[in-house]
């Protein structure tokens, strides 16, 4: 069999959608892995790839990035992202790969009656690991998060069609390891670039067709739309000293199709302001349930 006729085969296989999953889930609700906005909850998961793009205010910015997490025990895991960037300008094209990113993070709540689960973790951008023709930093960059989410399906019988909605939200602090850089022109002159602090605020509203049709009502769906969340992701940062300016982000709305041991997300990213963007830009995304696909082996906790 020829190669693309085996990478076909394979992703068919983990795309046949199944009763049960271990990926994910609080009581009845299964929480998908959001393409923007970080999970709430710890799993050996990888992402690849993901690719987006987008018209930033200075270059048209293409990102091809892949991210592993891996549990160490039932409650915690560990990760890395690299991400491989494009600028295109009116000057020309930049290439190379953005600083390394590590995490960690500790799922400390659960409740399967309320269909919640919450998280503390943190990022790390490693700084000088990158290319500073792309922009990447020459100091680090630690991101301290708390990670929240919350299903609605204990909502009473008169809203029962709101059951199927959830949220998931994202908060934390970007400190970098150096607050200010200065720089020496050809001329000698001074220039002084501060590195503020950077408020990261993140949430998804996302609802659950699989969910619609198990648990509330089978309203008929067939293959593929029984196994669609349409969500909405808000991905916003604001840096808060240090010549703090106003909010940035964008505002994604999309669609996940989760299958049993992977999923596929397609999103749109609307700028929220000019200082974000000037054109929507897209988001596809392939995520491989690591957990799911080898139970007894890479996908099980080291500990």
């Amino acid at each position: 069999m020829r190669t693309p006729l085996r990478l076909f085969a394979l992703v068919a296989f983990l795309a046949v959608p199944g009763a049960a999953f271990a990926h994910g889930f609080a009581g009845k609700r299964f929480f998908p892995a959001t393409p923007t906005i970080d999970d709430p909850f710890v799993a050996d998961e990888l992402s690849l790839p993901l690719v987006t793009q987008r018209r930033l205010p200075d270059a048209l910015q293409t990102s091809i990035s892949g991210e592993y997490t891996k549990r160490l025990t039932q409650n915690f895991d560990v990760g890395f992202g690299v991400h491989q960037l494009r600028l295109a300008n009116e000057q020309g094209v930049a290439k190379g790969f953005d600083n390394l990113s590590l995490s960690a993070k500790y799922q400390f709540y659960k409740s399967d009656a309320r269909e919640a689960v919450a998280s503390i973790g943190v990022d790390w951008d490693v700084g000088g690991t990158g290319a500073s023709a792309v922009g990447a930093e020459s100091f680090s960059t630690v991101t301290p998060g708390l990670f929240v989410g919350k299903g609605f399906g204990d909502l009473p019988d008169s809203v029962k069609y709101l059951r199927p909605f959830a949220v998931t939200s994202a908060l934390g602090v970007a400190i970098p390891s150096r607050k200010r850089s200065t720089t020496v022109d050809d001329m000698g002159n001074e220039a002084i670039e501060e590195h503020p602090d950077v408020l990261k605020l993140g949430f998804a509203v996302e609802y659950s067709l699989p969910y619609l049709q198990s648990f509330v009502k089978d309203v008929g769906l067939r293959e593929p739309f029984n196994r669609l969340i349409p969500l909405v992701e808000f991905d916003l940062q604001k840096p808060i000293d240090r010549g703090a300016t106003r909010f940035t982000g964008t505002v994604n709305p999309g669609i996940i199709w989760a299958g049993r041991k992977m999923q596929f997300a397609l999103e749109a990213l609307v700028p929220v302001n000019s200082l974000s963007g000037s054109r929507t830009g897209v988001l596809f995304q392939v995520h491989f349930f690591l957990d799911d696909i080898f139970p007894r082996s890479i996908g099980r906790p080291v500990f």
